[in-house]
């Protein structure tokens, strides 16, 4: 009864596409975070209890994630969580440095005033929050500067594209930022990132940025590394 209250909220703003995407995000982004494991059994019942909604989105959602690669589906048994897998991680990173690189070069070439106004502002957040060595923040901070450089390329591909693979790095990022030493690290290069932008060097913005998403990918695969040799 409430599932049916909740989705009838949504159909009568014609909104059912809203629910439909909430419900598949919701899903996605439990997955990415670690909530759900590899291996952990999505069942729909549970989940349609636990998301307040009826089946049929959240069996939308598990074909779309299905699709996507992040869930299997075994017959007799149900959907079960695959997630990313070091390769798909280290496949990720090597994808991004090459079109991040390029957004750095078109952003510097078509950034307006406002947008520089606002990565500068994100730096000197990330500044405050990096003495505090507040991760989460850090993590929210990294993907807005991100998120202003995608934008500023005036590339509507490109911006979905790189925000994909960004969403989809989420618990890697957060597993590199609490390395020791890589969260000042990560501040340098986005600075240096800034300045090159910012003066209107489009050759240097592209090699930083290609440097820093480099960086971040040793630093993940150093990490990984170090824990297989516990």
């Amino acid at each position: 009864m409430e599932n049916d209250m909740y989705e009838s909220k949504y159909k009568s703003a014609d909104n059912i596409n809203s629910l439909r995407e909430w419900v598949f995000t919701k899903i996605e982004d439990d997955i990415l975070s670690g909530r759900y494991k590899p291996g952990d059994d999505l069942v729909e019942t549970k989940l349609s209890k636990e998301l307040g909604v009826s089946r049929t989105p959240i069996r939308e959602a598990l074909r779309k994630l299905e699709l996507e690669g992040l869930v299997e589906y075994f017959p007799n048994k149900g959907v079960v969580v695959k997630g990313l897998s070091s390769q798909d991680i280290e496949d990720i990173y090597t994808i991004r440095m090459l079109i991040e690189g390029l957004a750095a070069r078109w952003a510097t070439e078509k950034i307006t005033q406002k947008e520089l106004d606002e990565m500068e502002e994100a730096i000197q957040l990330e500044e405050f929050y990096t003495m505090k060595n507040d991760i989460n923040n850090l993590m929210r901070l990294d993907s807005r500067l991100h998120d202003i450089i995608y934008k500023a390329s005036k590339s509507r591909p490109l911006m979905k594209t790189l925000s994909t693979y960004h969403n989809y790095l989420k618990r890697a990022r957060s597993t590199s930022f609490n390395t020791p030493g890589r969260a000042l690290k990560a501040l340098e290069e986005h600075r240096a990132i800034f300045e090159a932008i910012k003066s209107g060097d489009a050759e240097s913005a592209e090699k930083l940025t290609i440097k820093h998403v480099k960086n971040a990918s040793l630093n993940l695969l150093k990490q990984k590394k170090e824990e297989g040799n516990e």
